[in-house]
């Protein structure tokens, strides 16, 4: 593929921001905090709480490339979050539809 924005080259920057925070200070034990907060059902307001948080912020402290990589990521996982939900609606609606089944017999 003959990327005309360097797309390929910016997915490899991402890559390695992303495996970067999985070595600092947010990984240390077993859970991150994200985790925590995904499993609490607050995922996505999180997500997109520091979505809007870094593009607001972008350039204005330092690094604006840090924030754009933080926006991507936390877009990443949002989308994550949102299969997630996606899936348990499936789940809910062959339960529903079994249910319906069962109850017919």
């Amino acid at each position: 593929m003959n990327y005309k924005f360097n797309e390929d080259k910016l997915l490899k920057e991402l890559s390695k921001y992303i495996d970067d925070t999985y070595k600092q200070h947010y990984a240390q034990g077993n859970f991150q905090a994200t985790e925590i907060i995904m499993d609490a059902e607050h995922g996505r307001g999180f997500c997109i709480g520091n979505i809007i948080k870094y593009a607001i912020r972008f350039d204005k402290k330092g690094d604006g490339r840090q924030d754009l990589l933080k926006v991507i990521h936390y877009a990443l996982l949002a989308m994550h979050q949102l299969d997630i939900e996606e899936q348990q609606l499936v789940n809910e609606l062959k339960e529903y539809e079994n249910q319906l089944y069962i109850d017919k017999d």
